[in-house]
């Protein structure tokens, strides 16, 4: 997977994640809130992914 696929794909799940973590802190549903918290740090590891992936090629590139 490239590194655009992991950062578009981070940046869906931190989404999803923060939402769902906010309709289960509105809904008192402390489960929601888990899995919304755990999907929104997902999306933050894809996107580091993609980014340490830019920096490799990037290294990569200039020798």
């Amino acid at each position: 997977m490239g590194s655009t696929s992991d950062k578009m794909k981070g940046g869906a799940n931190e989404a999803v994640g923060k939402m769902k973590k906010g309709i289960g802190g509105a809904t008192d549903d402390a489960s929601m809130q888990r899995e919304g918290e755990a999907q929104e740090i997902k999306g933050e590891t894809q996107q580091v992914k993609g980014d340490v992936k830019d920096s490799l090629k990037k290294g990569i590139d200039r020798t």
